[in-house]
């Protein structure tokens, strides 16, 4: 039998001790797996050791028709992707594993490779995960999460939690950065989810010893805060850097700009189906062990009384995470009142870059002291020490990799090969090819990127085909914030997967499966919608 999550079978699992302590990659003795489990986990990471090194020869001496540097970007990437779907290793080692072979096997020199690691989102992952530190050990997570949880009807029911909580991730993403959202409402799904282990632990529907991090209802409710965002995100042109990308390259082709509020009622009814089907996927696919929740209004009222007044620590935490809210948020204040192509924008949100908000965020909390008279202060170094750094690490290499499917020309190469191959001559079936290809791209890389990389290769397709690009740009400009299947996908995809609370497996199942809706709606929905407005002629 596997050892508990505290190594001791048959011992009481500490609930807040297991989510305090989570990592993105445990090895199978670090986890409570029942026999199949167990033997299908032993048997994915065999396979991938195997797989991987396979693969990606065997994919190198193929002859693909691409030049020297894309041929061999491409079998390292497939290597890598094997590596991260199969986990023969930790995750963010199989990351290192092909930075190292593309700059030993001279893809391009260690310099170049090497500089996304620099990129803002790498400092916004870590200070967000400083602040959602304090959070979780000042108990200020806890108080988020019994305040959600006492909401009318809400707490009664896995799956309105769920809902609800998607809900509120939604309409945030919309104005606040994805990535943002994801990172300051993950301490309160992590006390959510806290609270419901330990009424599903006092009621006795888990055993003694459970492990909190594999509890479906952890999944789903991790995945409905990631795929919320991005939904949400999608709702206003401020909402994700790859609607800003799209907007601009779409009026620099067509000269035709998209308001803020034509997108937003372009983008409602898309944003809502999207939403809805989001919600049948994760928790079909992620089925909560319990639904409903009795008791949880005398648990709720327990827990609040337990609590008690706000500490000091509690009161500083808040402190940093107001102010680091404050400042993420105001750039989208600037674009509502003055407009995304007002100077005012353009320097509010050049010089709040959410990535230096969040470290600056995260420095306050080692300057708001709780007794002055120790020095004592909010956060100690060793707290945020534990934060899960692998993750950093893993959208770090996931950075690096869409750098060079861009600068090396690869994803230009395959999308223009696959164009030619179609044959595509209709504006449904290059929106749908301008649709696939986004998602594909942003599956590998982040998905700013993948709206940079894509949107150009597929207005001259459009405008060769005779087709006006609006309505193709457009769709691979809404596609390119999709890409759910691997951590490295999205910011918010890492930083869920962070949580330790959601297998690569259950991430991989899900997120294929809303990747296709996803996409079925774009495509038979956007035109509908531009033609609706009145866009696009």
């Amino acid at each position: 039998m596997t050892a508990t999550q505290d190594g001791h079978p048959g011992r009481r699992t500490d609930v807040d001790k297991a989510f305090l302590d989570t990592a993105t990659y445990r090895s199978l003795g670090e986890q409570h797996l029942s026999p199949r489990e167990e033997r299908f986990e032993k048997g994915r990471r065999t396979v991938g050791l195997v797989l991987a090194p396979l693969l990606g020869v065997v994919f190198w001496l193929l002859p693909t028709g691409l030049d020297g540097d894309q041929h061999l970007l491409a079998a390292i990437l497939l290597g890598v992707i094997v590596l991260w779907v199969t986990e023969p290793v930790p995750i963010p080692i199989g990351g290192f594993l092909g930075i190292a072979a593309i700059v030993v096997l001279g893809v391009a020199p260690a310099e170049e490779a090497l500089a996304p690691f620099g990129s803002s989102t790498v400092f916004t992952f870590i200070g967000a995960f400083i602040l959602a530190q304090a959070m979780l050990k000042h108990g200020v997570a806890r108080r988020f999460a019994i305040f959600v949880l006492s909401l009318p009807g809400v707490g009664r029911s896995t799956f309105r939690v769920v809902i609800a909580f998607g809900a509120i991730t939604a309409l945030l993403s919309a104005f606040v950065s994805n990535t943002a959202t994801v990172a300051m409402l993950l301490p309160t799904a992590i006390g959510i989810l806290t609270v419901i282990a330990k009424l599903m632990q006092d009621r006795g529907e888990v055993a003694a010893d459970f492990d909190p991090l594999r509890l479906r209802v952890g999944a789903a409710l991790m995945l409905m805060l990631a795929y919320g965002a991005s939904v949400g995100g999608l709702l206003t042109p401020v909402g994700s850097p790859p609607n800003l990308i799209g907007r601009g390259l779409i009026e620099e082709a067509t000269g035709e700009r998209i308001s803020f509020l034509d997108w937003m009622i372009m983008a409602a009814p898309i944003c809502g189906l999207m939403f809805l089907a989001l919600a049948v996927v994760v928790l079909l696919l992620n089925r909560p062990e319990t639904r409903r929740l009795e008791g949880v209004e005398e648990y709720v009222a327990a827990e609040r009384a337990q609590l008690g007044r706000f500490s000091v620590a509690e009161r500083n935490t808040l402190v940093a995470f107001a102010v680091t809210v404050t400042l993420w948020i105001t750039p989208g204040i600037v674009a509502l009142v003055a407009g995304t192509d007002s100077s005012a924008y353009t320097s509010v949100s050049g010089r709040l870059d959410e990535g230096v908000v969040a470290i600056l965020g995260a420095s306050l909390l080692f300057l708001l002291p709780t007794r002055w008279a120790d020095r004592e202060f909010t956060l100690r170094w060793s707290d945020a020490a534990r934060i899960d750094w692998g993750t950093v690490v893993l959208f770090g290499t996931g950075i690096i990799f869409g750098s060079l499917l861009e600068s090396s020309g690869l994803a230009e190469t395959l999308g223009n090969g696959a164009s030619d191959r179609l044959g595509l001559a209709s504006t449904f079936w290059i929106t749908a090819f301008a649709v696939v290809l986004a998602i594909v791209v942003s599956e590998t890389t982040s998905n700013t990127a993948s709206a940079a990389v894509v949107v150009p290769i597929v207005i001259p397709i459009a405008v060769a085909a005779g087709i006006n690009p609006f309505v193709p740009a457009l769709a691979a400009t809404f596609a390119a914030s999709f890409g759910f299947m691997l951590p490295v996908s999205t910011p918010q995809n890492a930083v869920v997967y962070g949580s330790g609370t959601v297998p690569i497996t259950r991430m991989i199942r899900t997120g294929i499966s809303f990747d296709v809706l996803g996409a079925v709606l774009i495509v038979l929905v956007l035109p509908l919608m531009v033609g609706a407005l009145g866009l696009g002629g």
